[in-house]
């Protein structure tokens, strides 16, 4: 009996975890992962707004012109509404990252629709006066039910993703990656802040260093940094 049971509940995870997430990933099914049209960059930033990094990083983005796609926490986005109106101020685009930092591998679907995608979805259209559509899960990872919500949000992975939680790769090689490997289409994931699981409370400052440099570079090959909603 035990050996059924086990059995069954293997089944359910890999029906439930693991094989949404190795089709987005692998196939990007039901996912945004790569712009098609020449020249355009979509820089995005999840698990802010943070009162430090949030303000250099839009500082940043404005001396170099930068539109970007801010994927927020709804309880940040809770605790610093005055950010959330300077990033829809300033022309940037504001996407969901759920409520708090928690993977949708560990909550029932309902929990995930009410709990993290309706409540942040509330909070950023009480600030800023439009409802977001663009969806991140947090680290990536999709359970079988998200499928579903694909008519209400567009749910966006990445073409980049350089490691930037780490100080030590922010330090050593997030300008040399960047420059490295932005191509046309591309989809890069940084974070403005360090307070989530995994990473270093420090890096976000190391970012904005890299990034900073890597702007300069960039901006000679003939780029146009666009939010995530005017990409092809």
């Amino acid at each position: 009996m035990f050996k059924y049971t086990a059995t069954a509940i293997l089944f359910i995870v890999i029906l439930y975890m693991i094989v949404p997430s190795l089709i987005t990933r692998m196939a990007g099914f039901g996912v945004i992962r790569k712009g098609r049209a020449t020249g355009q960059v979509a820089f995005t930033f999840d698990d802010g707004p943070h009162p430090e990094y949030t303000p250099r990083l839009l500082d940043l983005l404005e001396a170099h012109q930068v539109k970007a796609t801010f994927f927020v926490l709804g309880a940040q986005a809770e605790q610093y509404p005055d950010l959330i109106r300077r990033m829809a101020r300033e022309g940037h685009q504001i996407g969901i990252h759920n409520y708090c930092h928690t993977s949708n591998w560990l909550m029932l679907p309902g929990t995930i629709r009410r709990k993290h995608l309706e409540r942040s979805a509330d909070i950023i259209e009480s600030i800023v006066g439009t409802r977001p559509d663009h969806y991140r899960p947090p680290w990536g990872l999709i359970n079988l039910f998200d499928f579903w919500r694909l008519k209400q949000y567009r749910i966006v992975l990445w073409t980049l993703i350089p490691g930037d939680w780490s100080s030590r790769v922010c330090q050593t090689r997030l300008r040399s990656t960047l420059l490295g490997r932005i191509t046309d289409g591309s989809i890069i994931a940084l974070h403005d802040s360090g307070e989530t699981v995994g990473a270093d409370r420090q890096a976000p400052h190391f970012m904005l260093q890299a990034l900073e440099q890597a702007l300069e570079q960039l901006k000679t090959r003939d780029l146009e940094f666009v939010r995530l909603d005017e990409m092809a």
